[in-house]
């Protein structure tokens, strides 16, 4: 009775199986349709490629000057606000740091909320965050039919929520994450067909990471992938790097740990993905070792800090590539991942994956199979690695830079803050050149012994960062470039100095510019093709998110969140003094607050301010009497 029950499940499943891969191409074709709208911004990156590039130049390098602010809107919050929001069908969905509120606004009347959502949540989960209470934004699905439209979020405390797009209502509400153990979320979803993908963080309370996609309609699991432990665990494919078996196979999840150190050993990922529809595969990278104490975990410590391509319906990961083998520096490689299809230095076009790591490679990959095309220094200062080995993969380490036990290592380039961190960079397709938002910072590091107690920080270092060797470590400043960089070539084709980290990202538009935020509070707009600086306005408070513009009724738009915090913010955010506190971030930015202080929102920029308010009787309230 039992298989014929079976059976005829198999065979409704069966019958189902055509209905149900439609719905999930509709949605996934209705999304892609959506990203190439002038009209919207429906995705962290803008699109599956997370190019973060607009094909808008009604504000161009001619006229750019012209930018005012048309409208803003406060958030209430002071945390920090990484991230950008998002556009669709006229409305924009703002989200904020911890409690994790969202706001819904009519772009005819952004003066009125349309919904909001102000979650309850275990204050605990404020406490077992690594680096202030961001979060990285919001994603969209298009509904089915059946499902309304949905607006995904993540909340500090671990959970994941499907929000009425419409409305606002929960339409339903997941547990992705245990704070007991330290494991918060600050990522922003991301949808694909049917899917939404979550990822996890908290590698420095020895959290293990995974990544888990969730049935976009119901919240039902689909699949969950582990950065380390059995190869069963970590969902990977008969064929796993068959194009490179130099990377690793399998059994290495747990071959190059010492004992069971992998249930404890990081890998999370809170950064950005990307996703390409030919291959079927998602990018993502994964986090630091847990602890950052070297001497604590011998090994490999594989698959952290890895490039992944998975596939987005199984979650079977087709290849990895591991970046820096034994972190020893909390090199975290969950950085943005960006996907270009250009032709390489033998004329061969390819399907291309960069990504700018924190240990200070920018890396080229090809997407299809994970081959290693290019592996370039962001800055010529970059001493850890005097090299990446092409054949090989593996990074040439210089032994002056370790940080094993009974040593302070100096002058290490770059410190754990990476030379590039969680900001959403930019490439522009005309010009071939990735816009990279930079971090030119050193440390000190110490490490030592430490125990691992559930819930609390599992790190081992005590940390002193300062500027690199082009800023000016007197004073404390020159703690950022922002580059033009072209993957295949490896040149720079131009580069410039920031007073603090270029902490949020970077946006292209086809108008011939490049627009940032920066930590002392100021949106800037540069030349494209030279760098030179041609307009900047400033923001109430420091930027650690990224721009992002859309059309409205004609007129083009920049938005950018304000509200100074992240790793580089928590001195001011908390008010610590002591230059180690922070894992480090103190000492670094201990000039911060002289430029600027917290508060959250988002501020709209036009040509000459033009916007909804231009006619003053919109949002005016109308009295019912005669």
């Amino acid at each position: 009775m039992s298989r014929f029950v079976t059976s005829v499940s198999a065979l409704a499943m069966l019958a189902l199986a055509p209905a149900a891969l439609s719905s999930a191409a509709y949605a996934n074709d209705k999304l892609v349709e959506l990203s190439k709208s002038d009209e919207n911004w429906v995705m962290p990156g803008k699109n599956y490629d997370s190019n973060n590039y607009s094909e808008l130049k009604q504000i161009n390098k001619s006229n750019v000057k012209q930018l005012r602010p048309a409208w803003t809107f406060s958030t209430g919050l002071l945390n920090g606000h990484e991230g950008a929001p998002l556009v669709v069908d006229g409305k924009m969905y703002i989200h904020t740091s911890f409690p994790n509120n969202t706001f819904a606004l009519g772009l005819d009347d952004p003066g009125t909320i349309l919904w909001q959502d102000k979650p309850k949540q275990n204050p605990a989960a404020r406490a077992v965050a690594c680096c202030d209470l961001v979060n990285r934004g919001l994603a969209y699905w298009p509904g089915d039919g059946k499902t309304p439209a949905l607006i995904l979020k993540t909340q500090l405390d671990g959970n994941v929520a499907a929000l009425n797009a419409e409305t606002g209502e929960t339409v339903w509400k997941v547990e992705n994450s245990d704070i007991k153990v330290g494991s918060t979320l600050t990522i922003a979803p991301y949808v694909v067909k049917d899917k939404v993908i979550i990822g996890s963080s908290g590698a420095e309370l020895g959290v293990r990471g995974y990544l888990t996609a969730y049935d976009v309609k119901t919240g039902a699991q689909v699949w969950r992938a582990y950065a380390t432990g059995p190869d069963k665990d970590l969902l990977l494919a008969d064929d796993f790097n068959v194009k490179n078996a130099h990377y690793g196979q399998k059994g290495l999840g747990t071959g190059t740990w010492e004992g069971d150190a992998w249930k404890i050993g990081g890998g999370t990922n809170w950064g950005w993905y990307a996703y390409d529809p030919g291959t079927n595969l998602i990018y993502f990278g994964t986090g630091n070792p847990a602890p950052w104490n070297e001497t604590m975990r011998p090994g490999d410590n594989k698959w952290t800090m890895t490039i992944f391509g998975r596939d987005a319906d199984t979650g079977e990961a087709k290849f990895g590539y591991q970046k820096t083998p034994h972190d020893e520096w909390d090199y975290a490689g969950v950085n943005v991942m960006m996907l270009s299809d250009q032709k390489d230095k033998d004329g061969k076009s390819r399907k291309l994956l960069t990504h700018p790591d924190r240990n200070g490679i920018v890396y080229t990959l090809d997407r299809t199979d994970g081959s290693l095309v290019s592996a370039n220094k962001l800055d010529d200062t970059v001493n850890v690695f005097k090299s990446v080995d092409l054949k090989t993969g593996q990074p040439v380490r210089d032994p002056e830079y370790g940080t094993r036990m009974d040593h302070l290592a100096k002058d290490i380039c770059p410190s754990a803050m990476g030379y590039h961190n969680q900001g959403h960079d930019s490439y522009d397709p005309k010009r071939e050149l990735f816009f990279m938002g930079i971090n030119h910072i050193c440390m000190d590091w110490e490490p030592f012994m430490l125990p691992y107690r559930a819930g609390q920080f599992f790190v081992g270092a005590t940390l002193n960062m300062y500027p690199g060797p082009k800023g000016d470590r007197q004073n404390y400043e020159g703690l950022g470039q922002i580059k033009a960089y072209n993957a295949i070539t490896g040149d720079y084709k131009w580069e410039k100095m920031e007073r603090f980290a270029v902490w949020g990202g970077t946006m292209a538009t086809a108008g011939d510019l490049v627009f940032y935020g920066t930590l002392d509070g100021y949106l800037k707009a540069r030349d494209s093709d030279t760098g030179d600086l041609l307009w900047k306005f400033k923001i109430p408070s420091g930027a650690i998110g990224y721009p992002m513009t859309y059309t409205h009724k004609g007129t083009q738009y920049v938005a950018i969140y304000y509200g100074v915090g992240g790793w580089p913010g928590v001195g001011l955010v908390f008010d610590l003094a002591d230059p180690t506190a922070g894992l480090g971030a103190v000492g670094a930015f201990k000039k911060l607050a002289n430029y600027t202080q917290m508060g959250g929102g988002v501020v709209v920029f036009s040509l000459d301010g033009k916007g909804p308010y231009d006619d003053p009787n919109v949002g005016e309230w109308k009295s019912a009497a005669k």
